[in-house]
């Protein structure tokens, strides 16, 4: 049972840019065709990839099975603490979204889409993931312990890694 309910670490970059760009045709796919149901797979999407990482995600089974390994661009490995952070917060935006929909109004959800949307462009397309940014800050804030993800609150080595000029 705890197997179950456990996150990778490291997570394959590939799958989670793969995530993320499901993520972005799913939430585009229900803003454009106007077909608020989708906020419901959508929805358990992230909160079966928070509570099991890709385990019981058909998203998360596709991208670790069948996409992510074919994108050999895409291939590193990051620290899964970061990406579980950035899957619930998507899931904060996702439930959001799905509870004003279901109690008050799909045009009003409707908004509530909108960053989650860029957010996971960010990630899909560009790489660059926010909620592992924001994870990284709250690191070094103080309010998660370090001993989380070392490397989450001392981006010098990934910087170093990446190649960027060391000040």
């Amino acid at each position: 049972m705890k197997k179950l309910f456990s996150f990778p670490n490291p997570v394959n970059d590939a799958s989670a840019r793969t995530v993320a760009i499901g993520v972005v045709v799913m939430s585009l796919a229900a803003l454009v065709f106007n077909q608020a149901w989708i906020l419901i797979p959508l929805t358990y999407g992230f909160l079966a990839r928070v509570a099991t990482g890709p385990t019981l995600s058909p998203l998360g089974q596709f991208a670790v099975r069948v996409s992510g390994p074919r994108i050999t661009r895409w291939q590193k490995f990051v620290p899964g603490p970061p990406k579980r952070f950035a899957q619930a917060m998507g899931a904060a935006f996702s439930v959001a979204a799905t509870l004003t929909w279901l109690l008050d109004s799909w045009s009003d959800a409707r908004w509530i889409l909108i960053p989650l949307i860029g957010a996971a462009s960010l990630e899909g397309f560009a790489g660059y993931c926010t909620g592992c940014t924001v994870f990284g800050w709250l690191i070094r804030a103080g309010l998660i312990p370090e001993s989380i993800c070392a490397e989450c609150g001392d981006l010098s080595a990934r910087y170093a890694k990446a190649g960027y000029p060391q000040s």
